[in-house]
């Protein structure tokens, strides 16, 4: 069975929805028998790193929410990832651009290690509150998940897989994706949202249980 899973690493339901959807994983009879292949994705392509500026007040301006609603959209998404066992410092969030990291991203999946990239990456972001646009942090955090120091400061001199983040970014126009995260099935099945584990085990175990579906 292939997952393929959109995502932008600055999207907290992002985070909290690769969380579930791991938990149903691990509850899953079938799991080593289960690809899961992460697509870049940017709900902002042009926001910038504003060191200056809240993530509340970049949010407000983009979005036309006001800081009070915000700061209360804030307090329940930290509920809920704290239910899931993380932890999101929203308050210190640095708004930055991820095209970068998307790029980073592609590099960790040619070398096996797409997952832990997108794991370190959310974790950089949302609970360490580092600028992830930054191209050394992008380089440390590769390494970090081990990564070759040469291959990393080679991506991050070029544009390496930015054509491979240009697909990821068409497919999912022709998906109809307007917000992340969405999960496909086989090509079949869309999940969209950060849903509870439950549903995504059920969903998994209704793709597997199916006939004739291209894998």
């Amino acid at each position: 069975m292939k997952v393929e899973i959109w995502s932008d690493v600055v999207c907290p339901f992002c985070y909290i929805g690769k969380r579930t959807f791991e938990k149903a994983l691990q509850q899953f009879e079938y799991k080593d028998e289960v690809i899961v292949l992460w697509h870049s994705y940017q709900l902002d392509p042009f926001v910038k790193y504003q060191p200056a500026r809240t993530i509340h007040e970049y949010l407000s301006e983009h979005k036309g929410i006001s800081i009070g609603d915000l700061k209360r959209m804030r307090d329940e998404i930290t509920a809920r990832a704290i239910g899931e066992g993380l932890v999101l410092n929203m308050d210190n969030v640095i708004p930055a651009n991820s095209l970068d990291a998307h790029r980073l991203v592609h590099l960790a999946l040619k070398h096996g290690l797409q997952n832990q990239a997108e794991e370190r990456l959310f974790k950089a972001y949302f609970t360490d509150g580092e600028n992830i646009e930054d191209k050394q942090t992008l380089k440390r955090l590769g390494e970090e998940i081990g990564l070759n120091p040469d291959l990393l400061t080679k991506l991050l001199e070029s544009d390496q897989f930015i054509n491979e983040v240009g697909l990821d970014f068409h497919e999912a126009q022709l998906l109809g994706v307007r917000g992340v995260p969405l999960f496909l099935f086989n090509a079949k099945y869309t999940v969209s949202g950060a849903q509870e584990s439950n549903y995504f085990l059920k969903v998994l175990t209704k793709v597997w249980s199916e006939k004739g579906v291209n894998i």
